[in-house]
């Protein structure tokens, strides 16, 4: 079995590497540049994903590359560490939900917030950032995670985008959130992944 992920530190693909090590599964970190804001950089050639983006893994001769589909696949694939409810387990439904919500909903919630764009309610696909956030404290208010008690995959990709944003006026704040992400982030295998971020 080869895993690789195609990483670029302190970026989107940071939440892989603390997938990974919650998997416990043995990996490769292939590093590659990528287009940053005020870059003039071509797109990396060992890097290949179609728009020369991070996250993507390589796993035994597949590519999967976008953030959910990487969680969705990676928690089918190594079900032993429990990031993922399996097929007929209840909250396997609420986990494909928050999945596509996070791609859907959350980030370009918070794209259009950066952006300062109107979101063009009635046509786009997601909301403004305080009506997304509302849903995601009601949520935090009532559980330690978002499916409930236990951690899962879908709580990395989203503690991990708030802890970025805490000192951030774009993201609305409540003490749910802030006692989620402190309880998210103290776990160790973010603490292995932050030590392998440079590979």
């Amino acid at each position: 079995m080869t895993l690789t992920l195609i990483h670029s530190p302190r970026t989107r693909s940071s939440s892989f590497l603390w997938l990974l090590e919650e998997l416990e599964v043995p990996y490769d970190i292939r590093l590659v540049t990528i287009r940053r804001q005020g870059s003039e950089d071509g797109l990396d050639p060992a890097n290949p994903h179609p728009h020369g983006k991070v996250p993507v893994i390589l796993h035994d001769g597949v590519m999967v590359h976008e953030q959910t589909a990487i969680s969705l696949y990676l928690t089918d694939a190594f079900p032993a560490a429990g990031m993922g409810p399996q097929i007929g387990d209840p909250k396997r439904g609420p986990y494909l939900t928050w999945l596509a919500y996070y791609s859907g909903v959350a980030e370009p919630s918070f794209m259009s917030a950066f952006l300062k764009t109107d979101v063009p309610r009635g046509t786009a696909g997601w909301v403004k950032v305080e009506e997304m956030m509302a849903h995601i404290n009601k949520t935090l208010e009532a559980n330690d995670y978002i499916l409930g008690e236990r951690f899962s995959a879908v709580d990395i990709l989203y503690a991990g985008t708030f802890a970025l944003f805490m000192q951030n006026p774009i993201l609305p704040k409540s003490a749910a959130l802030k006692e989620y992400v402190q309880r998210c982030t103290s776990r160790p295998a973010l603490a292995r992944a932050t030590a392998k971020e440079n590979g």
